[in-house]
Order: C-alpha cells, then structure tokens, then sequence
C-alpha cells in the first residue's frame, strides 16, 4: 500500500511527520489524508491522532476535505492589503463565481485564505498549488486563470 511504502522511507520519530505527510498527500490521487491514515501514521510515529490533526490543521497546504484540483491560497498579510488598489479576493471570486473556503461546480478551484507566503516585497501575492504569483493586477489575474483553464480543457 502506497502510505506503508512512504512510512518506511522514515525513521520513526515526530520530526518525521511533516515529510511523511507532505509525501503521502502529494503521491495521492485526491491529495486527502483520511482519518484512517491520520491513524495509521500517528501508530507508525508513537503519537496520539491529536498531535497528527494538529499539525494537519496548522498548515494550510495539508488537506483532509474535498478541494478542488488547484488550490488557490490569497495571502492575509498586511503587505498585501496595503500595496495594491486592488481586492485580489474579489477578482477571484467574480471569476470564479465562488466564495472565499468554496470550490467551484467543475471542481477545479478551491479559493482560501493564507497567512503570508513571503512575498511582502512584490505584494500582492498569491499561491496557486505550488506556484506563486505576485505583482497582481486585474489582468494578470485573468491571465492566470486562463492558464490554468486551457489546461483543463
């Protein structure tokens, strides 16, 4: 099974889990880690599932519910607020015709929230999967989206 294999890649300590679980979710098809792998993984690490779930909710690129295929994170940092006379999150949700923690029908996008993703100087930013964006303007996002649907199709 594909989480055994990844487990024995590691030792099994704590200092481990953040690998272990950045590997299993990227190597999965739906990039979801269920509460039975939750489970598996805290077993294989000598940690309580609460310690597992902890680390899983404080960091937003780790997943335990349906997203969409892209993941689309818009950075909170003040920076980002601040630097532009635009509202990326608004812009993003009248082109996707969703709110900010939805995804859209097709289920191609989810549109979050993060803390900032270090890109204070070139604000505003955003994070699209793995992929970061800055400078942004209203066409540059269009742009973006765009990208991102060509390759859908």
């Amino acid at each position: 099974m594909l989480l055994e294999k990844i487990l024995d890649k590691y030792p099994q300590k704590e200092e481990s889990l953040i690998e272990i679980l950045l590997e299993f979710q990227t190597a999965k098809n739906n990039h979801l880690i269920s509460n039975e792998e939750i489970k598996t993984i805290a077993e294989y690490l000598n940690l309580s599932e609460a310690k597992v779930c902890s680390v899983i909710s404080f960091y937003t690129f780790f997943r335990v519910d349906q997203k969409g295929k892209h993941i689309i994170q818009v950075c909170q940092g003040v920076p980002c607020h601040v630097a532009s006379d635009i509202n990326v999150v608004k812009i993003l949700e009248k082109e996707l015709g969703i709110k900010v923690n939805e995804t859209t029908e097709n289920g191609q996008f989810t549109l979050q929230y993060t803390s900032c993703i270090g890109q204070c100087d070139q604000a505003p930013a955003m994070r699209i999967d793995d992929k970061t964006y800055t400078n942004l303007t209203l066409n540059k996002i269009k742009a973006i989206l765009a990208e991102y649907r060509v390759y859908m199709q």
